[in-house]
């Protein structure tokens, strides 16, 4: 992704800061296809526009702030976003860690201020544009493989939303892998509803024998018994980033 290839959707309810912001971008060379000023709209315009990047209002008019709105365009289209906040008191920042943004930015306060420092602004962009571009190429190798296994495979993200399901899981949980995308693990592969508290990698009987029936129910309504492994995706500071889950039909004998 180039600097002057790049398209940004601005989600700011004060015009004259979001008007400053617009012309920054598209000074540097970035495209700035609209401006958003509710949360509905932004998730309404994200997937219309499908931008590269999202900059993110916290507070926002209407019903839908810039957390919800941000959490519906990951869950929905996969879009990075930055939040830009006046507002960075702990419990805010601990809400919007949840929809796992690319960074956060402060804005400045008062008429004589610019909202941003644009060397710090330009830098988080480019910064989180480079890195969901190598998380993108990484995911597609890592589908491209997991899809040849003889092993169903999901796999979430932090929050248990699926992110990934290969083509056999679609076989045995009745899911395609477009009603599947965004959905939580539990509504898809039943019963499996408390696996998030997982910190090591678990039998898949194990699991299933929590939630008191081993059997998995297919979304057309089939029964079966399966066997595999739950297993915690962790980052280099072991927190749990997602879960993957490897499964087959149990054997008879």
């Amino acid at each position: 992704m180039t600097m002057t290839s790049a398209t940004i959707l601005v989600v700011e309810d004060e015009r004259i800061t979001a008007e400053d912001i617009r012309a920054g971008l598209e000074f540097a060379g970035y495209k700035v296809p609209a401006i958003c000023s509710t949360g509905e709209d932004a998730v309404r315009q994200a997937g219309r526009l499908e931008p590269d990047l999202v900059l993110m209002d916290i507070k926002l008019e209407g019903e839908m702030d810039g957390i919800e709105a941000a959490a519906q365009i990951r869950k929905d289209y996969d879009i990075p976003v930055i939040y830009l906040t006046a507002y960075s008191d702990e419990k805010t920042v601990e809400r919007a860690k949840l929809t796992e943004p690319s960074g956060f930015l402060v804005k400045g306060q008062g008429m004589l201020t610019k909202p941003f420092e644009e060397s710090e602004l330009h830098a988080a962009i480019e910064i989180t544009l480079y890195r969901h571009q190598m998380e993108k190429e990484h995911d597609q190798l890592s589908m491209a493989m997991l899809q040849n296994t003889t092993e169903a495979v999901i796999a979430t993200n932090s929050t248990g939303q699926i992110r990934f399901i290969n083509a056999l899981a679609e076989t045995l949980t009745g899911w395609t892998k477009d009603a599947a995308l965004g959905e939580d693990l539990g509504e898809v592969f039943l019963p499996i509803s408390e696996v998030s508290e997982l910190k090591n990698e678990s039998s898949l009987e194990d699991v299933l024998t929590m939630n008191g029936d081993p059997e998995l129910l297919s979304r057309q309504g089939t029964r079966f018994i399966v066997q595999g492994t739950v297993t915690p995706i962790k980052d280099h500071k072991q927190r749990v980033n997602g879960l993957v889950v490897v499964f087959k039909v149990q054997d008879d004998d």
